[in-house]
């Protein structure tokens, strides 16, 4: 596994509200060489509580034998802002008081997101990105990045995601946080504050990842005499304290609110007009049994972003889908990025 770099801005990063953070260090994964070109950047923006580790959650996409590897490209990965994962965070220690933020950390957006990752793309002289990619969390960054700097993109892969979060999916945050802020020990300012609060939340959200059918494939009781102890109750609890172990429910808070937040509308008169501005070559993928994330929001992404293709996939895992479905997505990718290098010889061929 490759080490987790950390770069250091010494500069003062002001967020989108205007509130302004000292000391910003942001955490990432490097992995291959940049081209003499420069050209053949990967650039991974990840899900919610995932890492920069992108070759240990992402195998069978990113990998040495796989379809992004580092043989070939260069493939970044860089730990978003508010994460438990080595990015500046409410666990991080404020530099005005001496002790870490805990709830007195700022609020920030999908939008300080991509600013962190421009600087990050500055520091490492990427000024050209072969192919952005996310799902999620991470494709409302990709997307929100595309916009932003509409010809630093050459290509953009978007999986379930969408171009503004949902109020169905607002409330699904919503109610992880009420389980958060029920447990009392979340305000007081300790690291494994709200971990409690935090099992709880993740086992709401997985009702959001998974599917009906998903439950029933891999929960459903082999006896008929079970009153009790019933294996999806043990599966809730597991998934739980699994993220416990490895997460802090103040990262999860603000992490969720950030989701809430996206909007590529917001201060450009409407979402379409902002889809409109997206120059890159484009690819989104949907999951026709998506729960928290319907196939309707990638039709509407395909629609707006001028000549975006629509793949439409199908999953046992409704929304975890982007995330293990490696072998659909290889063939669904490369597909697309072979006809656009095709595309962009028989356009230089004319041109000749």
């Amino acid at each position: 596994m490759n080490p987790t770099n950390i770069y250091k801005y010494e500069k003062k990063f002001i967020l989108e509200n205007g509130c302004k953070l000292d000391n910003l260090q942001i955490a990432y994964h490097t992995y291959g060489k940049l081209s003499t070109k420069k050209d053949n950047v990967i650039w991974v923006c990840h899900a919610l509580t995932a890492n920069a580790d992108v070759m240990d959650w992402w195998k069978g996409l990113f990998g040495s034998n796989d379809l992004f590897n580092p043989e070939e490209h260069f493939i970044v990965c860089a730990n978003v802002l508010g994460s438990h994962y080595g990015t500046t965070n409410p666990l991080s220690i404020n530099p005005s008081t001496g002790v870490p933020y805990y709830l007195a950390f700022p609020q920030f957006t999908i939008r300080d997101f991509v600013a962190a990752h421009r600087i990050l793309a500055e520091h490492l002289g990427i000024d050209q990105i072969k192919v952005l990619i996310g799902g999620s969390l991470g494709g409302q960054q990709s997307l929100e990045w595309a916009i932003t700097e509409p010809s630093r993109i050459d290509h953009l892969i978007l999986m379930a995601t969408n171009a503004v979060h949902s109020p169905w999916g607002i409330a699904f945050n919503e109610s992880q946080r009420l389980a958060i802020s029920a447990d009392r020990t979340f305000y007081a300012q300790q690291p494994d504050g709200g971990i409690k609060g935090l099992k709880a939340a993740r086992s709401i959200a997985l009702l959001s990842y998974r599917t009906y059918d998903a439950y029933i494939s891999t929960q459903l009781e082999s006896v008929n005499d079970k009153i009790d102890h019933f294996r999806a109750s043990s599966y809730q609890n597991y998934q739980g304290e699994k993220l416990c172990r490895r997460f802090n429910a103040f990262s999860y808070w603000y992490l969720t609110k950030a989701m809430d937040s996206h909007n590529v509308g917001r201060g450009r008169h409407g979402i379409a007009e902002a889809l409109g501005l997206v120059e890159a070559q484009t690819l989104v993928i949907g999951i026709e049994n998506d729960v928290l994330f319907p196939i309707s929001e990638q039709e509407f992404l395909a629609h707006h972003i001028h000549g975006a293709q629509l793949c439409r996939i199908n999953s046992a895992y409704g929304h975890d889908g982007f995330l293990i479905e490696t072998g659909i997505l290889t063939n669904a990718i490369g597909n697309f990025l072979k006809e656009n290098a095709n595309k962009k010889i028989i356009k230089l061929h004319k041109t000749a």
